[in-house]
């Protein structure tokens, strides 16, 4: 696969061309990319073409990456006009992290209880990766491995809607206030949890790696906010 040539880092420019290769792919990730770095905002409203010149490339793939990011609740079609980015509210956040403590929070404890040492050492290069992505300012690594573990994690219970469901509630948010929390350096203490959950649920300690998780999606919330908790 040909890689995007932009400058993946934070406050680097994330619309650029794509060179070749799988375009639909190519476009999507260069669209989250641009997302994430607050290149396209929240409810202004972009056309395929006028973003394929951007990219350098014909409309039709932009169309298509924008259809993959429609389905996954970032963008909307805007009919005869384009696709507007969708704002996320408070209220949206809050629900959505409300839904997220009540499945993920009793998930992570029955985790605990069944996981195997293998599947645990299968998931500590992941936890490396989200660390070393969030020390790097690699957003897209950094939520490319965030989506690994977590779905790794999950699909340990062998439930593959419950996997889908919760993969889904995280992508939903998993643009939001990135880049501030990258530039603020508070992103990487958030990545250092995923070695610390790694511990409790080699322990066993199902009580311990649920007050963490319920911790996690308390702190993210706040730090989505401005403020810590």
């Amino acid at each position: 696969m040909v890689s995007i040539d932009h400058d993946r880092k934070a406050g680097g420019s994330h619309i650029a061309a794509i060179k070749a290769g799988s375009l639909r792919e190519q476009v999507t990730r260069a669209l989250e990319a641009a997302l994430v770095a607050g290149e396209l905002q929240p409810g202004e409203i972009y056309s395929a073409p006028a973003l394929g010149e951007r990219f350098n490339v014909s409309a039709t793939p932009v169309r298509e990456a924008m259809l993959d990011l429609v389905k996954e609740g970032f963008v909307a079609v805007v009919r005869n006009r384009g696709f507007r980015v969708v704002e996320m509210s408070e209220a949206d956040l809050d629900q959505i992290s409300q839904i997220r403590l009540l499945l993920e929070v009793p998930t992570v404890a029955q985790v605990a209880t069944s996981i195997s040492p293998g599947a645990l050492d299968a998931m500590t290069p992941m936890a490396d990766a989200i660390e070393q992505a969030a020390a790097h300012g690699d957003l897209i690594a950094y939520l490319d491995s965030d989506r690994m573990f977590h779905v790794e994690l999950t699909s340990t219970l062998a439930n593959p809607r419950l996997t889908d469901l919760v993969d889904r509630l995280r992508r939903q948010t998993r643009l939001f206030g990135l880049n501030d929390l990258i530039q603020s350096g508070r992103l990487v203490a958030s990545a250092r949890e995923h070695h610390e959950l790694l511990s409790l649920l080699r322990a066993g300690d199902a009580q311990a790696a649920s007050e963490l998780m319920r911790r996690h999606i308390n702190h993210t919330r706040g730090l989505w906010a401005g403020r810590d908790e």
